[in-house]
């Protein structure tokens, strides 16, 4: 527990109030839903610029995280003994202010005025154990209160008993949680969705004083909501956040719910942890009474400050916003941080959240889930959950070491695999190489002209742009592929010019910087490369293919660290991007890893057309510009077993042989003391063996040579290593 820190209180923090003065701590907001006046719906800002994909998902954690169930908890033991609303979350509904509270030792009174403003309140439970509402549910008692009202456990005498759950106004002489309830009722017929709780009725019933007040039937759900379950992880006063990888399964089961709320032209409006229920291994999405149309800019907008965007009070509800909360509620369960003071509106750097140092994908979905521009943040929930997916198998993989591959809905997959030819590795790769290697933003099936692109030949870019000129065709998807066939074609300028047309129409557009990111590296400007995928990388956190291309360029750049860093993510979550293996082998040679290189090169799955390409970098990699006192007998025979486990050609057979018998050969000449047996190409570590070796391997290259030239030098070379013989 923590100190107030207002002035003159002695008291500390308990659930976020004070145990003295019963306010939230000093420049810390009450952490409880309240209402804001507001007659500005805007609906969303922006829509996305992909197009709509249906998203196939398993079970809880999207098949790839094992949460732990919660066991069903018997209705009847859920009940209250004293139903009460604590004196230091009583705030008066219109104003916002501290009512109730206790003084000089006497409690504060559950019922009366508002001090400050003069509103009406009542925190006393309306119904009590053995009421009957509407003729038909049985009360037993109340569950918990809300933002909103109480809620009761009653059993449906209609149906069989059935347990269900009313929930009641937290104080029935206030107009706005009157209409809130009005308009849930509404909204509440149109949901069906197994991750929303299911809504069976409204009825009216009389309060003690005559009053009339509504009531939603709903279903129970006996289990546990996400904030019990981060409160229980209390440690010697010390709370631990959720596993990232569970915190992250529990978003991905509940996205969808505000997905299918959004696609019915709805907002949640107040998404937390205290608003979604485990129960086994089922989520529900729980609490519909802040749910408002698109469109509405009437009814007063129910938030919870450190959740909720800075400009909702202002601009309203929109899609963004009610993605926003999901992002923070993400942040809340993962990491501790002041999320209703110093944070209130923005989150904790990298510097200060080990997490997000480690997991810099996470770093960056919450950083533009919860952007303060609104047009940065996530345009749907089916985008954020495939941008979280990718994060999430990224998390897992980093966890176990084991590759969680996906197929990724807006890039396509790895054109060409570049720095992988065993001639000039590991050489640094041609930058320029990248315009035709690099993976390419799909194309948008909405786009007008999506079928006419996937009909014209792509082999010739200087025939695909005069086949779509003359198809006077004019749209984005259009313009991005002239885009790219300039690139390939060395007209950068021309490619530039199109990316302003595309820029002009949507600002936001995250294309238009991978494609000056593309244009940058033909220039060999990499600074303004690494800019712009960077800011690919901050759009779709979850990709592979922004990270493959931050890793080259900072490779060109010469920052080998940082470079190895995206390479390593990129290949051990999924081996499908082959070049991240042989560039990670690369620039761990250049950190003096050889051991990681080679453990890159040797992880590329047999499957893979450059399988043998890697073993054969293995090979190298052992002894490439090594100096030969760290050079040790393990690593020439380890080498040798793996070349002699290879299928190769004579040729290249011939050529590794030299190279690894010309290593061996140097080092045997700078051994102290005798060695331990070992073998390279089954020559023994001597040097007259190992000349002998390299003198037939280089007489082997010179007969399959096809020059005289060539020939001829070869033989010279296997004259020169043939040991001395008295013969």
């Amino acid at each position: 527990m923590s100190a107030c820190g207002r002035a003159g209180c002695t008291g500390t923090i308990e659930d976020g109030f004070c145990d003295v003065c019963g306010l939230a701590p000093a420049a810390a907001a009450n952490p409880v839903s309240t209402p804001v006046s507001t007659r500005t719906g805007r609906g969303s800002r922006r829509s996305s610029t992909r197009s709509s994909r249906s998203t196939r998902r398993g079970h809880l954690g999207a098949g790839l995280v094992e949460v732990p169930p919660v066991p069903y908890r018997d209705p009847a033991s859920a009940v209250l003994d004293h139903p009460e609303v604590a004196e230091h979350k009583r705030f008066c509904n219109a104003c916002d202010a501290p009512v109730g509270r206790g003084r000089d030792g006497k409690p504060g009174r559950a019922e009366g005025f508002c001090t400050s403003c003069g509103a009406a309140y009542s925190f006393t439970p309306k119904l009590a154990a053995g009421d009957v509402v509407a003729g038909q549910y049985e009360v037993l008692g109340c569950l918990a209160h809300g933002g909103l009202g109480w809620i009761y456990l009653a059993r449906d005498r209609n149906v069989n008993g059935r347990w269900v759950v009313l929930k009641g106004l937290l104080d029935t002489s206030d107009a706005e949680a009157m209409a809130a309830a009005v308009a849930e009722r509404r909204f509440l017929a149109e949901v069906e969705h197994p991750a929303i709780v299911k809504i069976y009725n409204f009825v009216q019933h009389p309060d003690p004083r005559g009053t009339m007040v509504g009531y939603i039937v709903m279903e129970y759900v006996g289990g546990q909501s996400l904030k019990q379950l981060r409160a229980e992880r209390d440690e010697g006063g010390h709370l631990r956040p959720l596993p990232l990888s569970v915190a992250i399964a529990y978003a991905l089961e509940v996205l969808p719910a505000l997905g299918y709320l959004h696609g019915k032209g709805l907002l949640y409006c107040d998404f937390k942890p205290d608003n979604v229920i485990q129960s086994e291994e089922q989520l529900k999405l729980i609490d519909l009474g802040a749910v408002r149309r698109v469109d509405d800019e009437d009814s007063a907008v129910y938030k919870t400050d450190g959740y909720c965007p800075p400009e909702l009070g202002d601009e309203g509800p929109a899609v963004d916003t009610d993605l926003y909360t999901a992002g923070r509620t993400l942040a809340v369960l993962t990491f501790n941080f002041d999320y209703t003071g110093a944070f209130r509106d923005r989150l904790p750097t990298a510097a200060d959240v080990p997490l997000l140092a480690r997991y810099d994908s996470f770093h960056r979905f919450l950083g533009r889930a919860t952007a303060a521009d609104p047009d940065g943040r996530f345009t749907s929930a089916e985008e954020m959950t495939e941008q979280l997916t990718g994060v999430l198998r990224e998390v897992l993989s980093t966890e176990d070491g084991q590759p969680r591959p996906g197929v990724s809905t807006v890039f396509g997959g790895e054109r060409r695999v570049f720095g992988a030819d065993y001639e000039t590795w590991p050489a640094p790769y041609d930058p320029a190489a990248l315009v035709t290697a690099l993976p390419v933003p799909q194309v948008d099936n909405s786009d007008a002209a999506a079928g006419l692109l996937a009909t014209v030949a792509a082999d010739d870019p200087e025939t695909l742009i005069a086949t779509l000129t003359q198809a006077r065709v004019s749209t984005v998807e259009v313009k991005l592929r002239i885009t790219r066939a300039h690139l390939e074609l060395g007209r950068p300028d021309e490619a530039v010019a199109l990316l302003d047309e595309v820029h002009r129409d949507d600002p936001w557009d995250w294309r238009v910087d991978w494609y000056h990111g593309v244009a940058a590296l033909a220039a060999g400007e990499f600074a303004a490369a690494e800019r712009r995928f960077d800011a690919v990388y901050d759009a779709l956190p979850g990709e592979a293919a922004p990270k493959l291309a931050l890793a080259a360029v900072l490779e060109c750049q010469g920052e080998f660290r940082r470079a190895a860093r995206y390479y390593d993510t990129v290949w051990r979550t999924g081996h499908t991007h082959v070049s991240a293996a042989f560039g990670l082998a690369r620039v761990l040679l250049r950190l003096n890893d050889r051991a990681g290189a080679v453990t890159a090169l040797t992880s590329v799955p047999a499957a893979s057309s450059f399988h043998v390409a890697a073993q054969l970098a293995a090979v190298r990699a052992r002894t490439h510009e090594r100096d030969l006192a760290e050079l040790v007998e393990a690593d020439l025979v380890e080498a040798s077993v793996r070349l002699e486990s290879l299928e190769l050609d004579a040729l290249r057979r011939a050529r590794v042989a030299v190279e690894l018998l010309g290593a061996a050969r140097a080092w045997v000449g700078t051994r102290q003391g005798p060695g331990n047996g070992g073998q390279v190409l089954g020559s023994p570590l001597t040097e007259r063996d190992l000349s002998r070796s390299l003198e037939r391997s280089y007489r082997a290259l010179a007969r399959l040579a096809t020059g005289k030239r060539d020939r001829v030098a070869l033989v010279d070379q296997a004259n020169a290593v043939r040991p001395v013989t008295w013969l």
